[in-house]
């Protein structure tokens, strides 16, 4: 099994430390969903995105997968937090177990790199219809991203 569990890439932490990641709907950086096969072997120390193990092109995917619509963070009690809108790929055929979320346009000198890693926990298919990521509540407790 090459997927195991959802998890903040390491890397990531850092670059928030360094300013390398702004999340805000107005004037943010933009941040893509890339859908991979069982075959994808992930792990906190997964810098940056790659096409290695990546579903194919189908209908409306294309390699490098789909810009997200972000939520503004905000915080709950003591938990900062930010979400992403569902994202949906049509007229597609597509075999995935897992996702990277990854930041296409960041700051300083990084290249695409990996925000999180998210575990379907089984193959979820599509044939030639559409296939939808639902994220969680955008709150403190089910956030796709939080910082508590």
């Amino acid at each position: 099994m090459a997927f195991t569990g959802n998890f903040m890439a390491t890397s990531f932490k850092q670059e928030l430390l360094e300013g390398a990641h702004d999340f805000r709907v107005t004037g943010g950086d933009t941040f893509k969903l890339a859908l991979y096969t069982n075959d994808a072997s992930f792990t906190a120390a997964t810098t940056a995105f790659t096409a290695t193990d990546e579903v194919g092109d189908s209908g409306a995917y294309v390699s490098g997968g789909g810009d997200l619509t972000r939520v503004d963070p905000t915080t709950g009690g003591t938990t900062a937090f930010t979400d992403f809108a569902d994202i949906s790929f049509s007229n597609a055929t597509i075999t995935a177990r897992g996702a990277m979320i990854y930041n296409s346009t960041p700051a300083h000198t990084y290249t695409n790199p990996a925000v999180a890693i998210l575990d379907f926990g089984s193959d979820k298919t599509s044939t030639s219809g559409t296939f939808t990521v639902q994220f969680p509540t955008a709150d403190a407790a089910n956030a796709v991203l939080r910082i508590a």
